[in-house]
């Protein structure tokens, strides 16, 4: 059976197709206005003082370790509980991942687990991923880590314009990295951000995204402008495009409006499937947090078996995520010890189960979506 409930829909402004058009009628393609407006108006969206376009966060994750200048072969942090993107940013940037557990509330490392995992390892940097959407606390992690906030980047995927205490993801660390995949609150399709305070460090995830040429085509080619070029360090073809650059900013504009409705959607699953028995719902403190609520994930008991019938009854659902350390080719990178030092992880990894959440879900079918959960939870009680 087709799902009648898909798990998301992406959500396109309707001033895309005019950006586009105009994109395409300019002669001009590639990174150029369109981006540079783009990544001003995504710095304005965040509070941030620089943001750099790339093509996807797994790239811009991977271009933060390298702006970091670490040494080769240094250990970095990392959730297992995570996509496999940012497992292999840390090995193409050439490094080594060191997992570490969750607190099974959050679905986010504790500073517990940072410092047990740093405790075996001497990190000199980390990722931290704000799961879901909510917003790690950075300050205290590093802290746990025994490292300066300034070697800790945050996966940001799931959580455009979340806030800890007031303060927008990345202000408290030295990076925060954003995805705009086809599935995430601000769909462009690809595509991805890093956004900075640093101005230095900003410069050179902005070289290294163009190989590490010292200007990029649209530098080069204005009037006026020289093809000579220099390559100061090595970079990646990490690039946005001007097309994407132009559907981003006519989705930036409906964002606040698409997070809202986002919120209201939680707000109404909150209510009607508190108390139900064999579920747990997304347990968060959210005391001075401000949540983007990219996914809406419970846990359940024979997670399998309960998918597939809500499948079955035409709601689609997902895993976020299949944790790293079960996964063949990071096994026989990590080893069998490192891959068993996060049995939370392993636990509640089994558990979870996203269901539907975007914009333009349609209260019939977040009702079906209740009752088929309710129906699968009601056969095992």
């Amino acid at each position: 059976m087709s799902s009648s409930v898909p798990f998301t829909v992406p959500s396109v402004a309707g001033e895309v197709s005019d950006a586009v058009v105009k994109v395409l009628d300019s002669g001009w393609i590639t990174t150029g206005p369109q981006t540079a407006a783009f990544e001003q108006e995504f710095a304005d969206y965040l509070g941030a003082a620089h943001v750099v376009m790339v093509a996807s966060c797994t790239t811009a994750i991977e271009l933060c370790l390298r702006a970091l200048d670490l040494p080769p072969g240094s250990v970095v942090l990392t959730p297992s509980l995570t996509f496999c993107g940012a497992i292999n940013a840390i090995l193409h940037a050439g490094h080594r991942p060191v997992l570490v557990d969750i607190d099974e509330d959050t679905l986010v490392p504790s500073p517990a687990t940072v410092a047990a995992a740093a405790e075996r390892s001497r990190p000199a940097a980390m990722i931290v991923q704000n799961q879901g959407g909510y917003p790690v606390d950075v300050a205290a992690l590093a802290e746990a880590a025994g490292l300066d906030r300034s070697r800790v980047v945050e996966d940001a995927a799931h959580g455009p314009g979340a806030q800890r205490d007031g303060k927008p993801v990345g202000s408290e660390s030295q990076a925060a990295c954003f995805s705009f995949y086809a599935t995430k609150n601000m769909p462009i399709g690809e595509g991805g951000a890093v956004a900075s305070a640093d101005q230095e460090f900003a410069d050179r995830v902005r070289a290294m995204r163009m190989h590490g040429m010292s200007k990029d085509s649209w530098k080069r080619y204005l009037p006026g402008g020289s093809w000579r070029y220099d390559v100061k360090t090595v970079g990646l073809k990490a690039n946005m495009t001007d097309v994407q650059s132009a559907i981003g900013r006519a989705q930036l504009a409906a964002l606040p409006g698409w997070q809202k409705e986002r919120a209201d959607l939680v707000a109404r699953y909150d209510s009607a499937l508190h108390g139900l028995p064999g579920l747990v719902l997304p347990q968060r403190n959210l005391d001075g947090v401000t949540h983007a609520w990219h996914l809406y994930q419970v846990r359940v008991q024979d997670r399998d078996a309960i998918s597939a019938e809500l499948e079955a009854a035409g709601v689609a659902t997902s895993v976020h995520f299949i944790p790293a350390n079960q996964m063949t080719a990071y096994q026989a990178i990590l080893g069998a010890e490192e891959c068993a030092a996060v049995p939370v992880t392993d636990r509640v990894g089994e558990e979870l189960l996203s269901l539907p959440l975007y914009p333009g879900l349609s209260a019939d079918g977040q009702d079906r979506v209740v009752a088929a959960l309710t129906e699968a939870l009601r056969t095992r009680g």
